[in-house]
């Protein structure tokens, strides 16, 4: 019985664990429709104009944004779209009575994008910059990065290129196995920044220990953090709980108070913070609590993860 026990919980704790490390596949929701790739120097795209051989090619941007193109000479193209090109050489062939307008039927393909890679940045296992061939969709470039680790947050930022002064926020259901991720399209050049979630630790004599991330719009308090937990075990000293939060100068402040007073009214609730640890002894002897304390805050993120959302 012992070993069913054991083996039935390994298999939740990896469940768990994966459904906080994958990628999924992405969800069957509308979203936002990326502006059109900008060129740059380096990239290389393909011009075909129909019926005509001997204009149609491939041509690399230079460092001054600009091509060679048959009949027409040096072309800026820097800051256009492929569409926006096509366009342009179209009206310049009929203008330079190269092409009548019944022949005119120019396209243009962005063949390699040279430089213009996608930035992942924050809570993803292999952080860096990926290639970008030409437009891709967000849970294909978390998945390149590795996927998300078990800290990160909720709420993913993403950066376009042509759009720096408004990057969109992006939210995934984390608790969905595997979790889902909306479809979003990621041009060359733009910026995925997965934040790092807040984490509170409790340790000591409660019914669950454990780091519980921070999710949600309103505050973590202890009456709501120790309902969570499903209160103090046999013994436990609510009269004399620790809590060690760490101030901006990188020192840690232990705070002594009492669970059963914020229960019952007779003490002010208090905020939790990202870094808090929460403590709850068994014994009031100093010693004691002092070493044990000492040993959650070593204990980091060996804890089992609980992802907890304040509506």
């Amino acid at each position: 019985m012992g070993n069913r026990f054991k083996c039935a919980a390994a298999i939740g704790i990896l469940i768990f664990v994966q459904a906080f490390t994958a990628v999924a596949q992405p969800a069957p929701s509308s979203a936002p429709v990326a502006q059109g790739i900008q060129i740059g120097p380096g990239d290389l795209i393909e011009v075909t104009v129909f019926g005509q051989n001997d204009l149609t090619g491939r041509f690399r941007v230079n460092e001054k944004g600009d091509v060679l193109v048959p009949l027409l000479g040096s072309l800026h193209v820097a800051g256009m779209t492929a569409d926006e090109i096509a366009m342009n050489l179209n009206d310049r062939y009929i203008q330079g009575e190269i092409l009548t307008p019944g022949q005119a039927h120019v396209t243009v393909f962005v063949s390699e994008y040279a430089t213009q890679g996608i930035r992942v940045n924050g809570e993803v296992k292999s952080p860096g910059v990926y290639p970008a061939l030409g437009v891709r969709m967000l849970y294909d470039v978390l998945s390149a990065a590795g996927g998300l680790t078990l800290t990160a947050s909720s709420k993913i930022t993403i950066t376009h290129k042509n759009a720096p002064e408004s990057p969109m926020t992006v939210e995934y259901d984390p608790e969905a196995t595997p979790p889902t991720i909306p479809q979003v399209q990621i041009l060359p050049g733009d910026t995925i920044m997965v934040p790092r979630a807040g984490i509170v630790y409790v340790a000591g004599n409660v019914a669950k220990t454990g780091g519980y991330i921070l999710e949600g719009e309103r505050p973590l308090t202890i009456e709501k953090l120790m309902a969570l937990v499903g209160g103090g075990g046999h013994g436990a000293g609510m009269d004399h709980a620790h809590l060690v939060r760490t101030l901006a100068n990188g020192s840690r402040e232990d705070i002594e108070f009492s669970v059963n007073r914020i229960f019952k009214g007779r003490a002010p609730d208090i905020v939790l913070k990202d870094g808090d640890i929460l403590y709850v002894p068994t014994s009031r002897i100093k010693l004691v609590t002092e070493q044990a304390i000492g040993s959650a805050v070593g204990l980091g993120t060996s804890l089992l993860l609980y992802r907890v959302a304040v509506q």
